[in-house]
C-alpha cells in the first residue's frame, strides 16, 4: 500500500509575532530557504500579518503575479474554446452516425418485411425493440 509523501503536504505559514521574528531571523531565513517555509510576522498583540518571509523564488511584483493570472487566463480559454469545438464536432459526428444507424436499420426492416410472414411473435418483440431507433 502507498504512502503519500510528506512533501505533497503543504504546511500551513506559521505567524510568529515581530519581536520573536527579531532574535530568529537568520534560523527563520535558513528554514524559508531550506524546507520552502512561510513564517507570517504579526505585531505584538495582534494576530493580523504584517509581514511573510518567504523563500527567494516565491517572491513575486504584483505586476509579475498579474502576468501570470493573465497568462493563465488566456490558455485556460484557449483551451475551453478547443474543447467546446471538440465537444460540437463530435455531437455532429455522432448524429450523423446515428441518422447513419437509422436509414441501414429501416432499410434491414423494409427487407424483412417483405421476406418475413407477417404477424411473427419474434419480429413483433424486436421490431417494438428499434422503435425508437425506427421513428428518427
Amino acid at each position: 500500500m502507498a504512502v503519500p509523501a510528506l512533501a505533497d503536504r503543504s504546511p500551513q505559514p506559521r505567524a510568529l509575532p515581530l519581536r520573536e521574528v527579531r532574535t530568529r531571523l537568520t534560523q527563520l531565513v535558513s528554514l524559508a530557504e531550506l524546507t520552502d517555509t512561510v513564517t507570517l510576522v504579526t505585531r505584538d498583540g495582534d494576530s493580523r500579518p504584517i509581514a511573510a518571509i518567504v523563500p527567494a523564488p516565491a517572491a513575486r511584483t504584483g505586476a509579475q503575479a498579474r502576468a501570470d493570472a493573465e497568462r493563465v487566463a488566456a490558455i485556460s480559454a484557449g483551451w475551453a474554446r478547443r474543447l467546446e469545438e471538440l465537444h460540437q464536432q463530435s455531437g455532429r459526428r455522432h448524429a450523423a452516425e446515428l441518422r447513419a444507424l437509422a436509414d441501414a436499420l429501416a432499410e434491414a426492416w423494409a427487407e424483412l418485411d417483405r421476406r418475413a410472414p407477417a404477424g411473427d411473435p419474434a419480429l413483433i418483440r424486436l421490431r417494438a425493440a428499434h422503435a425508437d431507433l425506427l421513428r428518427r
